[in-house]
């Protein structure tokens, strides 16, 4: 504050000021007396509350400040000879801006930047005003992108503002909230947005947003929070909905766009959209005239701005290479002929395989957005990433996030060139689907030699220098997280190289990579001491891997392994270890490791050796999620653990027969460790079976208010009370699968009508009939619905209920409802368009005529149909991948083959199927109870026939299990 004040005869004002603000007026209205002598000591937290304060004021120094104040003190108003002069304005602001006057700086936020602004406006003080809008320039310019501390509604009154009084920087604020679209979407204030606003937002060219699917989605929130019920059955009932034309429906992922088919005025959009992007999966050119038809080559523009961090294409089978390229060229190419001819020419060599070491890629000039970090093509099959890798690198130089799952192209051998592409990556996701052949699961009756992909080296290919497959550099050191689940084109080799090249690795998935072996696991623990995060189930990890962790890891020679010096072992600083499934780790490696895992916040020991001495000897006391399903612990192991980890959020029990000894009983009830979970944990997810009742349910109840899963299995026995009291016990549940249980259709209405938040529901090998009574409630959050032998009295008419009141499933399996026939897939693929899953076992006549209207549920990734009724066509499979882009895996039976087989996908047949499983029955002659004339006989499995896809082979396996 400046210290000038003059409080002398003459110099002085007395300011009333009187807040303007009425629902002030009958407050404290008692008088206070403040001075701009003192103006840095005001309380504006108290003073602000007042309806009347008196301001002792220098009169020279407002005079000089404000033109209304200069107007009048100091002009022919007769407020110029009075000592005292009223003022009725807004408290707040009226004080802030007295302060800023008399020399204090001035704390500017989007809640107070308006009033400030109208009272430096109405009073004149020019500088205040510089300061309001030096403040919003900064606030929305490109630096400060990111708004943590402004809030949106504060910023609409600010557009209203700036509208109605024709004031200029409503350009900066839209253009601000354009860039900022997906913040301003997740804002509670969002649906009151005015529409002028949004639709101007929308149509800015800097709107950004990590996917079509979120500006979609965020638009048909603010349509359904601002429409009639009414108008929302027509697509032309409100000249708003002029809006959804603005969202580019071809580059909306498959999955979402089909969902929507049944979102009232979008269902035409969604319906165009679909059609749209099977027929860009299809195609096989890249001749921008044939896809679009005509239409606006904006439709398939990326919406790419220099302040997009992430660009999110998941799911989008229409997303090819030449697409994506197209979309990273300045948009004076789309007019370039040479260059079209040049993508399509691109497009048909990556259709033959061709090898990408031998395209000249500087033939495309490609932008580059400095602000990308995040990338995920997860479920694009028609997009070559190897290839895709090279614009990457030039368009993304600060890509350091790369997720792209379920892309089988890619081949791990090449994991060396994205790396070397693209430096900056810490975070690579290549998850594929877990093959069903796990050795320590299934028995082989006989297995075939591998088909090998070829790869075409053409001579007529253009040439570039050749990247090497393997040569790896200490330079090469930034990756900490790498997911390789699922792959089984994984060697030994790779893990050693990855080792190399990779040595500040600190998370590894390998779970259901089966090319791997022990040795090959331990050599990357050995060498990756930053490890502190292993994920290996079903894998060969087993004794070597034990060492690997046990050793010294401040020494690195023979000795180190023998050391058992816990704190300086890997073992140790381990924070997450899931080795369910290893059945290589005998019980005394197991205790070993299991001893020195002081650190360790997730333990997943499922289907291993695990007994209760190794329990007894964890040291930890930070575990957060604990799996011991199927092994031989008791309770009172298990609860010596709970006991000393009071943070535990995850226990998995299911499968642990040894549950049940009466030791582990207290009071002849419940066992202690249902008690010990009870006084010390807060759980989120259980799941268990064994010895588990309506009385552990009582004990479990202080834990379990905040769980969000609850499974309950084989051996487990709650009862229709126990489940009666589950939604009561756990209101804020969003995930119930209940196996071999007591259910009735009063359990079951109870449950949907009570867990507002339930999102997946699996009642499976209960005993006990549900029928449609059970079903009559809205349940518009369940996405994934099991119902397997529960309901076999199922009929169409009862599926179609079940369509209308849990109409967004994206996962349905149906086993053992037989009253259901042909008519009920026009149910299926009417009532849940966007269906991802969908099983139907033992489900009567529904494929008795053939397989029909399911195809339209497009978006489908997993396909099982087994004793459906016999009339599936031959040719069944190979049309199902070419008219489902995204399917993955189908199961069938040749029980309902009309012709009595089915044919094999090849290679290119197969689209992006990587898993099919082909079971066969035997016929069985009943021996009891058959007095009738004639043979009867019933089917029994006999084998499964498994055919399995990955980035170099087609491998093909009989085993007995019916998978």
């Amino acid at each position: 504050m400046e210290s000038d004040v003059d409080t002398a005869d003459g110099e002085t004002v007395i300011l009333n000021c009187i807040d303007s603000n009425e629902s002030r007026l009958d407050g404290d209205r008692e008088e206070i007396v403040i001075s701009t002598a003192e103006v840095s000591r005001w309380d504006l937290t108290l003073l602000g509350h007042r309806s009347i304060i008196k301001i002792k004021a220098n009169r020279q120094r407002l005079i000089r400040q404000s033109s209304y104040f200069h107007g009048l003190l100091s002009g022919s108003f007769s407020e110029s000879c009075c000592d005292s002069i009223s003022i009725h304005w807004d408290m707040e602001s009226l004080l802030s801006m007295l302060q800023f006057i008399f020399g204090c700086s001035l704390d500017l936020t989007s809640e107070n930047f308006l009033p400030l602004y109208e009272a430096a406006l109405f009073f004149g003080v020019d500088k205040l005003l510089l300061v309001c809008r030096s403040w919003l320039d900064y606030v929305t310019s490109e630096v400060r992108i990111w708004p943590p501390e402004l809030c949106l509604e504060d910023l609409v009154h600010i557009w209203d503002y700036g509208r109605e009084n024709a004031i200029d920087f409503i350009p900066q604020l839209t253009g601000y909230l354009a860039s900022n679209f997906i913040w301003m979407a997740s804002c509670d204030s969002f649906h009151n947005v005015p529409f002028e606003l949004l639709l101007t937002c929308v149509k800015q060219p800097c709107l950004t947003v990590d996917s079509e699917k979120h500006l979609c989605d965020a638009i048909l929130l603010w349509l359904a929070a601002n429409t009639n019920p009414s108008d929302r059955l027509s697509s032309t009932g409100d000249a708003r909905l002029e809006i959804l034309t603005e969202i580019r429906t071809s580059l909306l992922s498959l999955p979402f766009a089909a969902v929507k088919r049944r979102c009232p005025f979008f269902s035409k959009f969604a319906e165009r959209s679909v059609v749209a992007i099977c027929s860009l999966a299809a195609s096989r050119s890249f001749i921008l005239a044939d896809i679009l038809g005509g239409g606006d080559c904006n439709q398939l523009r990326i919406r790419l701005t220099e302040y997009t961090k992430i660009l999110d294409l998941s799911g989008c089978p229409q997303i090819n290479l030449p697409l994506l390229l197209l979309n990273m060229l300045p948009c004076s190419y789309y007019l370039d002929k040479l260059l079209m001819k040049k993508l399509n020419q691109l497009s048909l060599k990556l259709e033959r395989h061709a090898d990408i070491s031998r395209i000249s890629w500087e033939t495309f000039p490609v932008l580059t957005f400095e602000a990308v970090q995040v990338v995920d093509v997860s479920n694009c099959p028609m997009l070559h990433l190897e290839a895709a890798i090279e614009f990457f690198s030039k368009s993304f130089p600060s890509l350091t996030t790369l997720k792209a799952a379920y892309i089988l192209t890619f081949r791990t051998m090449k994991l060396y060139q994205l790396l070397q592409r693209c430096p900056l990556l810490s975070d690579i996701d290549l998850t594929v689907d877990s093959t069903p052949v796990i050795p320590a699961k299934v028995s082989v009756i006989s297995s075939f030699p591998a088909v090998m992909l070829q790869i075409s080296t053409s001579p007529n290919d253009e040439t570039c220098p050749d990247v090497p497959v393997f040569h790896f550099s200490r330079q090469l050191s930034n990756i900490t997280k790498l997911i390789l689940e699922g792959r089984t084109d994984i060697y030994d080799s790779d893990l050693q190289n990855i080792a190399e090249c990779c040595p500040s690795l600190c998370c590894i998935n390998l779970n259901a990579c089966t090319s791997i072996t022990d040795s090959g696991i331990s050599i990357l623990v050995l060498k990756c001491v930053e490890l502190h995060s292993i994920f290996a189930c079903d894998t060969s990890f087993g004794h070597n891997c034990v060492l690997s962790l046990r050793r010294n890891i401040s020494r690195l020679d023979a000795v180190a392994m023998k050391m058992a010096d816990d704190t300086n072992s890997l073992a140790y600083k381990l924070q997450i270890l899931h080795i369910g499934g290893c059945k290589g780790i005998n019980e005394n490696s197991l205790l070993e490791l299991i001893s020195q895992t002081q650190s360790i916040r997730s333990l997943c020991l499922r289907e291993t050796q695990l007994v209760n001495n190794s329990l007894y000897k964890f040291p930890g006391s930070s575990l957060e999620m604990l799996d011991v399903s199927d092994t031989k612990v008791s309770c009172g192991a298990v609860g010596h653990v709970v006991r000393g980890n009071p943070l535990l959020k995850c226990l998995i029990a299911r499968g642990c027969r040894h549950l049940l000894q009466e030791e582990n009983y207290i009071l002849g009830n419940s066992p202690v460790l249902y008690y010990e979970l009870g006084k010390s944990c807060n759980l989120e997810e259980i799941s268990l079976g064994w010895g588990f009742s309506f009385f552990s349910l009582e004990a479990l109840r202080p834990a379990i208010k905040m769980l969000r899963t609850f499974i309950v299995g084989l051996g487990g026995s709650l009862g229709e009370d126990g489940l009666k009291l589950v939604p009561t016990f756990c209101p804020w549940l969003e995930t119930l699968i209940l196996y071999f249980q007591v259910v009735s259709d009063s359990v079951v209405r109870n449950i949907l009508e009570t867990l507002k938040n339930l999102q997946v529901l699996a009642l499976c090998y209960c005993f006990g009939e549900i029928s449609s009574l059970s079903f009559q409630s809205s349940a518009p959050r369940l996405r994934k619905l099991k119902l397997e032998r529960v309901s076999t009295q199922m009929t169409n008419d009862d599926l179609l209920i079940l369509s209308r009141n849990c109409m967004n499933l994206t996962e349905l399996s149906l086993v053992g409802c037989k009253r259901l026939n042909s008519e009920s897939q026009d149910t299926i693929s009417n009532g849940w368009p966007g269906l991802i899953s969908l099983h139907l076992e033992d489900c009567g006549e529904v494929t008795a005529q053939g397989v029909t209207s399911l195809m339209n549920c497009q978006a489908l990734e997993d396909l099982l149909l087994r004793h459906n009724g016999l009339g599936i066509d031959r040719n069944f499979i190979i049309r199902a991948a070419s008219r489902m882009p995204l399917l993955r895996k189908v199961a069938v039976d040749v029980c309902d083959a009309k012709d009595g087989d089915f044919d094999l996908p090849d290679f290119p047949d197969r689209n992006f199927l990587c898993i099919l499983k082909i079971a066969r029955c035997n016929l069985k002659r009943r021996s009891f109870g058959s007095t009738k004339s004639g043979t009867c006989t019933t089917p029994v499995h006999a084998e499964t026939l498994i055919l399995t896809w990955d980035s170099r082979k087609l491998s093909r396996t009989v085993v007995k299990e019916r998978l």
